[in-house]
């Protein structure tokens, strides 16, 4: 028999006889329908958990390749929960009466397309060219001109015109609504993820046992949470690949994983997260559209406290049942006043209101929570996504799962799961007040955020560096022998180099000397300085509140939820889960990684820039401010 627990066997003999052959013969016969549901809508649930999880990981990427600010990201990553909001009322409302687990299929087939959309800018457009205000001659490793001799009026410099911005490589023109792909590849993603929530969740709880429904749920929300941790280790591989892997010759790229120039194979797992998406479409199509009721579980088991919830008897029968066939138009005349009755239960509309306030915390937190990582503690973008997937995501799922144990040893009320639910949140808020302590010094560069005598307020030019024409556009930072990052070798005043690639030195470096050195042949290597010191000792602290407060904050997910489904009629579940949803995802889902984003982007030092002109990716941030 299987291993995982199944409330009830087909075993009667007149309900087998309509019951169609499973087509895996690997599969025990024994193996009941409710166990096959549960096992498929765990594996949607982890496919759909794994693509958006991995969508997050790549928004500085994004950002990156097709030079955009960060409130763009966040239009592009809201642009899922869009999708959500153009069907997801209909689909919980109509899918309650239709074949349920078909429509979680088409689903599931919808969201695999999306994602390969979503990786189709990378083979529209050309190769990626970073951004740089080295000189060089052909074939050439010891003839490039950091400094070149000046050719322009001081009043050109100062407005930081390049020279006539022929010599600075960027992202072409093509790449400015290359992101509308990846948009609407979003959007179809959170069209076919509609239903895989209310349609599976109801599922589970309208055919199993009242006291095993919280247990199932908190495997199934496991499993989902589970999924982003392979969707932030596949980011965190990605990441360490450069986006055009295979066509360019790696000897000739002088950034690193941890230069802010850098853009990893976004795509590359875009397509792999498709391919899972559409596996998992497969046992939905083969499930039945209604399971028999456990013996022991009746529409009449309704406990005093729960009818006291419910606004309405829970004993009215439904005009029609989801198993019962009912005209479209007989269905849609009865929305609004369904709609009505559910929206006046007050605890299910406290209940909305609530996680609506949560989820736009929480949202805007996990969305840019690797961005954070790499801007304020130094990482690179595969750190921190491999961080994410392996501490602060096992964290998430080690939650959930004992808060839907914890609920189902201790048989916790409707209330006594309200209780436990704001508990959890109360505490997991009081910790998170101490990341404001855990702070981090921005990176030492010049004009920037080090200044002196030499240097104007927000001005990366200097008397150091006034014998060469610069830009003050380009972002190719070096770093100096004492320890601070230039802009670029040109702003750092060195003449000469040596070297190829990411070997080159430069030498000869006026602003290194001015800046208080020994005069001499000071140098500057490629790439900015390393990170502080004070950050090393403080970002350990920072992941250890950061798995404590996650999984505090999770143990009370599942009873939460809980408190959502059990203060409804039964024949509103899917509605009920649907509209939380769409409600969720309308006034969080989609505004909080924009505002966030937009709130992010004031926090910005130094923005690259697109070669046709305009504003492109932030380079570095304020670390105080973005904190």
């Amino acid at each position: 028999s299987s291993s995982i627990p199944c409330s009830y066997r087909y075993t009667l003999p007149s309900l087998s006889a309509s019951i169609p052959p499973f087509p895996f013969p690997l599969l025990s016969s024994s193996l009941c329908f409710y166990d096959m549901f549960l096992v498929a809508l765990s594996f949607a649930y982890f496919a759909k958990a794994l693509s958006g999880s991995y969508m997050k990981s790549t928004i500085t990427q994004l950002e990156r390749r097709f030079d955009i600010p960060s409130y763009l990201t966040g239009v592009i990553d809201g642009s899922f929960e869009i999708g959500n909001l153009l069907v997801i009322a209909f689909v919980s409302y109509f899918g309650a009466k239709l074949h349920r687990p078909k429509i979680i299929a088409m689903g599931c087939v919808l969201m695999a397309v999306g994602t390969f959309i979503i990786a189709l800018p990378h083979f529209l457009i050309g190769r990626y060219k970073f951004e740089t205000s080295i000189r060089s001659s052909v074939n050439s490793t010891n003839n490039l001109s950091p400094c070149p001799a000046r050719l322009l009026s001081p009043s050109s410099q100062a407005s930081g015109d390049p020279l006539s911005e022929a010599p600075s490589t960027g992202t072409g023109e093509s790449n400015l609504s290359m992101w509308i792909y990846v948009f609407l590849g979003n959007v179809l993603r959170g069209i076919g993820e509609t239903p895989v929530q209310p349609l599976g969740i109801s599922y589970i709880d309208d055919f199993a046992r009242e006291e095993n429904a919280a247990f199932y749920i908190g495997c199934v929300q496991t499993i989902a949470v589970i999924g982003p941790v392979f969707g932030y280790l596949l980011g965190s591989l990605c990441a360490k690949i450069y986006v055009d892997i295979g066509f360019v010759n790696m000897e000739s790229i002088t950034i690193s994983p941890g230069d802010a120039r850098w853009v990893g194979a976004w795509w590359l797992g875009y397509l792999i997260a498709g391919v899972i998406t559409l596996l998992s479409a497969i046992p939905f199509w083969f499930l039945p559209r209604s399971l028999p009721i456990p013996s022991d579980r009746g529409p009449a088991q309704c406990t005093p406290e729960r009818t006291s919830f419910i606004k309405d008897p829970p004993l009215l029968e439904h005009k029609y049942q989801a198993d019962e066939p009912a005209g479209f138009l007989e269905m849609a005349k009865d929305f609004i006043p369904t709609l009505k009755t559910l929206l006046g239960n007050p605890v299910y509309f406290i209940y909305l209101c609530v996680t609506i306030v949560q989820l736009n915390s929480l949202i805007g937190m996990v969305t840019y929570k690797p961005k954070y990582i790499e801007q304020h503690y130094g990482q690179s973008a595969s750190k921190a996504n491999f961080l994410m997937g392996t501490i602060n995501i096992p964290a998430v799922a080690l939650g959930i799962f004992t808060g839907g144990l914890l609920m189902k040893r201790l048989k916790l009320s409707i209330m006594g799961a309200a209780k436990f639910a704001f508990g959890t949140s109360l505490i997991g808020y009081f910790l998170s007040l101490f990341f404001f302590v855990m702070s981090c010094e921005n990176v030492k560069v010049a004009g920037i955020t080090v200044g002196g005598v030499s240097y104007e307020e927000r001005s990366v030019f200097s008397a150091c560096n006034s014998d060469c024409v610069c830009s003050g556009r380009d972002w190719d930072p070096v770093c100096g022998e004492n320890g601070i990052t230039y802009v670029s070798p040109c702003l750092a005043g060195c003449q000469t180099s040596t070297g190829s690639g990411k070997n080159t030195v430069f030498s000869n470096c006026s602003c290194v000397v001015a800046a208080g050195l020994s005069s001499g042949n000071l140098t500057a290597s490629v790439g900015h300085c390393p990170h502080r010191d004070d950050c090393d000792r403080v970002f350990p602290y920072f992941l250890a509140l950061s798995v404590i407060t996650s999984f505090i904050i999770s143990l009370g997910g599942t009873p939460g939820y809980m408190v959502l489904i059990r203060c409804i009629k039964p024949q509103l579940k899917s509605l009920a889960l649907g509209f939380h949803t769409l409600s969720t995802r309308t006034l969080a889902g989609i505004p909080a990684p924009i505002y966030f984003g937009a709130v992010i982007d004031t926090t910005c030092l130094k923005w690259g820039q697109k070669r046709c002109g305009g504003r492109g990716a932030c380079r570095i941030y304020n670390t105080t401010a973005y904190r």
